[in-house]
This record gives structure tokens, sequence and C-alpha cells, in this order.
């Protein structure tokens, strides 16, 4: 099946789900997201919006079942980078399609900025999918690493459920529009990695 179609599949299912079972169904969809599952977290809150601006739910109610669950699903992630570590993830890993490159990615920023990375990660597309995982095999305190992780998630989603209310039947068209968005944070990221690496081989050996 064409990647397109697949990803067409995807939002079709859970646009129906969201529509059938409401604030349930955000929650739970966003709990699968944040558990390193492939659901696009700008479909689910986009959405989400959408039915708020149709009279059909409550905005704090889709806001506050988004960041729970994104809470509940990073508790899996950093449930499973604590008990299994590194071997566990590359072990399981290409399952929920955590690849060596992504997670050695989001390890990278969580050794580089430590645990606040939790927090401002949650903003930025791609990292904020897996870098519950290495806060995990870091053994971050679970508290402090569930503070980070509502207080990160809750903008994001107040910003897409509002986006979604204002842009109505038009949420799909922003949907593919913040899909570039993370086509340009992932090409920030490879740029700043190459950018690190050439520094770190020019730099002299101490």
């Amino acid at each position: 099946m064409p990647f397109l179609s697949i990803v067409e599949s995807v939002v079709n299912w859970v646009t129906d789900t969201i529509g059938q079972y409401g604030a349930i169904a955000v929650f739970g969809l966003m709990t699968l997201e944040s558990a390193c599952i492939p659901i696009p977290s700008e479909v689910i809150q986009l959405f989400a919006g959408f039915q708020v601006s149709l009279g059909n739910m409550n905005v704090i109610v889709a806001i506050l079942a988004g960041t729970l669950g994104n809470v509940v699903g990073s508790w899996i992630a950093w449930y499973a980078g604590y008990r299994g570590g590194t071997p566990f993830i590359h072990r399981y890993g290409r399952y929920i399609h955590v690849t060596p490159k992504r997670m050695e990615l989001a390890q990278r920023w969580f050794d580089r900025y430590g645990n606040r990375v939790v927090f401002w990660s949650r903003m930025v597309p791609i990292i904020r999918t897996f870098i519950s995982l290495p806060a995990g095999v870091a053994r971050m305190p679970f508290g402090r690493f569930t503070l980070y992780t509502f207080a990160g998630a809750l903008p994001w989603c107040t910003l897409l459920t509002l986006l979604g209310m204002q842009v109505g039947d038009h949420w799909d068209e922003w949907h593919s529009r913040l899909r570039y968005l993370d086509y340009a944070v992932a090409v920030a990221i490879v740029g700043g990695v190459v950018y690190l690496v050439i520094k770190a081989r020019r730099s002299p050996a101490t």
C-alpha cells in the first residue's frame, strides 16, 4: 500500500474514532501516540478542536483529554526505557517504529539538555514522541518526568485544539501544513547534528 494511502487510512480511522467516541477517543489516541505508536497528534487535536467548533465537545475537556493521554502514554514509554534499557529498545523498538537513529537522536537531546528537554521536546515534532524512552533509560525521577511532560503537553494540545476550532472544516488543510513543519524540524535537527560532529572533529584533542 502506498505511503500516502496509509496516512489517509490512519487519518480516517482517527477522525471516525473521535467522531464516535469523543473525548475518550482523544485520550486513548493521544495515549497511543505518546507510547511511540505512529498516530499524529496534529490530526487528533486539530480534529478535536473541529468537534468543539461543532458543539460536539467541550474545549476544556478536549484539551485535558489530549494532555492527560499524552502523560499516560509517556509513562508507558518511560517505563519501557526504565525497565528494559537500551538493549530492550534496540531489540523491540522496531515494532513501534522506534528506529536506532530515532532513539540515538532522542538520547543525544536528553544527554545534551538534561531533564528540561522533556518539557521543551513536547512541543517539537518528531522528538516529542520518543523523548520518554531515553528519560526512562536515564532513570529520570518519575514525579519530575510527569510534571515536565504535563507542563509541555498542555500548551501543545491547547494550541492545536484552539487552531482546530478556528479553522473549522479546514482542519485537514492545516494538518497538511503542519506536516511541512515536521520536515523543517527534521532538517534543522540533522543540520545541527552535522554541525556538532564537524565542530567536535575540528576541536583539538585534550
